[in-house]
């Protein structure tokens, strides 16, 4: 019979980088029982394959099965390549466009390939959402439909807000939460995980399996990380995103440019390390040796220590030693000739921002602001030793001094004048 852990000691390493527990008296309940019949809790998160590379976003679920996995329960890898076709509508303002079938498949065996950077692929279920739903019957899809009422649906956030403006909402995208729910039936799962955005699709899975006479799944979400430019979250789309399969040195520099701030999110969310560990770097680490500490893990994580060895010293030899020459020029440049971007402004307000490729312009380190984007879409352009791949670039107070390298010219910029909350 396996040994499990206390129950106090697995909610303590469970609700770390959690979000919210629903409920977390019935995940005690759960515990305690896997404890007394020696049956472990079965786990499951979810993944539609729309891409087919996974980022640092999508690796706070993967950590937290893990987490479950360390406790010795069974986690479901599950791929989502029947729900992949309908398109998953969060925090979606239109239909998403749908997918081949071809592309899920492909997209589906390189997320095998990557999971298990982080899981152990002795202990991990790997399952396909098609192999239920590809038996499912006309009647089938009826009486599931006939669990949830339109009203229910249009509870969702998005639905309403798309129903409200009067902007299309295909019957399929209807179905989505309805099959995702059905996921959870079809595995009897005891554990769901998701993102804070999956929260409605969460819930009705629990509603699912009480309706199919299942006893109804705990729920954990976690947070959603932002990216690089510490605003939005992370996304290939967006260009913000840290890819769990780029080079060594590439990764390392990503994370070397992100805020202190966002760091410690980074610490928790993506590591392994308890709450108290992550306490104790804040008070004893300085932040710069915390970061590169930090972007060493994480390199370890999904290339190897030597390759994160080897990261650290190439970035220290083009960044820190002998960063800025003497003979390099100073720039000044007011905040207000930056002309940032107001949309985004006032998203995360009270904050700071310019334009990265009008500074680059302006430091006369790209001949336009269009070649300004262009050296950043090359991965070119170097910020305080940190790869700068945005458009948009987050000040943390003005007046601000920054290191500016693109290729082997490298500038200081003194970003000076009057900008919102620091003024």
């Amino acid at each position: 019979m396996p040994q499990f852990p206390p129950v106090d000691e697995q909610l303590t390493y469970l609700k770390k980088g959690t979000a919210e527990i629903i409920r977390e008296s019935e995940l005690r309940e759960k515990l305690e029982n896997s404890r007394k019949t020696g049956k472990p809790l079965r786990v499951k998160a979810g993944f539609d394959p729309t891409a087919p590379d996974l980022h640092l976003g999508h690796t706070v679920l993967i950590r937290k099965l893990k987490h479950f996995q360390d406790l010795g329960h069974t986690v479901i890898f599950l791929i989502g390549d029947f729900t992949g076709m309908i398109g998953d509508p969060t925090g979606r303002s239109a239909t998403r466009p749908p997918l081949s079938r071809e592309d899920i498949e492909r997209n589906a065996e390189t997320y095998k390939a990557q999971i298990f950077k982080i899981l152990d692929p002795k202990k991990t279920v790997i399952d396909f959402n098609r192999r239920w739903f590809s038996r499912f019957t006309a009647d089938d899809f009826i009486k599931l439909a006939a669990k949830y009422t339109v009203s229910q649906i249009l509870e969702r956030e998005d639905f309403h807000k798309r129903f409200q403006q009067e902007k299309p909402i295909a019957i399929h995208e209807l179905l989505y939460p309805l099959a995702q729910g059905y996921d959870s039936v079809a595995l009897e799962a005891d554990v769901e995980l998701g993102g804070t955005d999956q929260k409605f699709n969460l819930l009705v899975g629990r509603e699912l399996q009480r309706a199919y006479g299942q006893p109804s799944q705990v729920v954990l979400t976690t947070p959603l990380i932002e990216g690089l430019d510490g605003t939005q979250k992370m996304s290939k789309s967006l260009g913000n995103a840290v890819g769990i399969n780029e080079k060594p040195l590439e990764m390392y520099g990503k994370i070397m440019s992100i805020s202190d701030a966002l760091m410690w999110k980074y610490y928790e969310l993506l590591t392994d390390l308890s709450l108290a560990e992550i306490e104790k770097l804040k008070k004893s680490e300085h932040p710069m040796q915390a970061k590169k500490d930090l972007a060493a893990r994480i390199v370890t994580d999904f290339h190897s220590a030597d390759s994160a060895r080897e990261a650290s010293e190439d970035w220290a030899r083009q960044f820190q030693k002998n960063e800025v020459p003497e003979e390099a020029d100073t720039v000044v440049l007011y905040y207000e000739s930056l002309k940032p971007d107001s949309r985004v402004k006032q998203a995360v307000s009270p904050a700071a921002f310019v334009r990265t490729d009008k500074l680059l312009h302006l430091a006369g380190l790209a001949s336009s602001a269009t070649d300004g984007q262009r050296k950043l879409k090359e991965n070119a352009v170097y910020i305080n030793g940190g790869l700068q791949s945005q458009q948009t670039l987050v000040l943390s107070e003005v007046p601000l001094t920054l290191t500016v390298k693109v290729g082997k010219r490298m500038k200081r910029v003194k970003i000076v004048g009057d900008a919102p909350g620091f003024s």
